[in-house]
C-alpha cells in the first residue's frame, strides 16, 4: 500500500485538484471543527469569529471531547468524525463563501456538496469512525475555541493544530464520489440477486 500523501494547510486549489478518490492523505496544520450549529450559523449569514480563517482551510465534522488541565489549557481526548450528511443543506454555501479546500467527516455527502467540490476546488475526506482516541492523538494543540457558551462543547468551533491526521479522499474536486459508486454497485448487485431469485 502506498504511503499517505502529505497535506499541509492552508491548501491550494492546485494541490486539491491533484487528489483522486481513493488517495490516502495525512493532514498537518490547522483544522476547524464544525457541526450542525456552526454550519447553520455560517450558512445563514452569521460571522466567522475573529481569528478563524477558513480560506484554503479544512473543516472537520466532529464534536470533540475536550478536558481542561490544571494549567487551564484544553486537551482533546476524543476526536472521532460525525455523520456528514447532516450538513448537506449548508456545506456547499460554506465552501463557496469561505473558500474551504477540504471537509472531513464520515459517510459522505450529497450531490449539492459534490458539485460545490468540483466548482470551487475542494475535497471530502473520510475519517475512520470508531477511532476517536487514536485521531485525538493527532491533535497537538487547541489553539482556540468559539461559540462554547452559545452552542456547548460538542457544537463549538475548535481550532486544532494537527499532525499527520489520517483520512481517505472519497469525494474529489473532479466530480467523483466513491460513495455514489458503491451505492450504484450495491443497487446493481441487489437487482441481479432479486432477478436470479425470481
Amino acid at each position: 500500500m502506498s504511503n499517505p500523501k502529505p497535506l499541509q494547510t492552508p491548501l491550494s486549489d492546485e494541490r486539491v485538484r491533484e487528489l483522486r478518490v481513493g488517495d490516502r492523505v495525512a493532514i498537518t496544520g490547522i483544522v476547524y471543527t464544525a457541526r450542525d450549529a456552526v454550519h447553520k450559523h455560517l450558512a445563514t449569514g452569521g460571522d466567522l469569529p475573529g481569528g478563524a480563517d477558513l480560506r484554503g482551510g479544512v473543516v472537520y465534522h466532529c464534536g470533540p471531547v475536550a478536558v481542561r488541565g490544571d494549567d487551564g489549557r484544553w486537551q482533546i481526548v476524543a476526536a472521532g468524525p460525525t455523520t456528514s450528511f447532516r450538513e448537506e443543506p449548508y456545506q456547499a454555501e460554506i465552501i463557496r463563501k469561505f473558500g474551504l479546500r477540504a471537509v472531513i467527516g464520515k459517510g459522505g455527502m450529497g450531490s449539492k456538496t459534490l458539485e460545490a467540490l468540483r466548482q470551487y476546488g475542494c475535497v471530502y475526506l473520510h475519517a475512520v469512525g470508531g477511532a476517536a482516541q487514536v485521531l485525538a492523538e493527532c491533535v497537538t494543540a487547541v489553539q482556540s475555541v468559539w461559540f462554547l457558551d452559545e452552542f456547548g462543547a460538542p457544537e463549538a468551533m475548535w481550532k486544532l493544530a494537527v499532525k499527520d491526521f489520517p483520512a481517505v479522499v472519497t469525494m474529489d474536486a473532479n466530480g467523483n464520489s466513491l460513495h455514489e459508486l458503491i451505492r450504484a454497485s450495491s443497487q446493481t448487485e441487489l437487482a441481479r440477486a432479486l432477478s436470479n431469485s425470481a
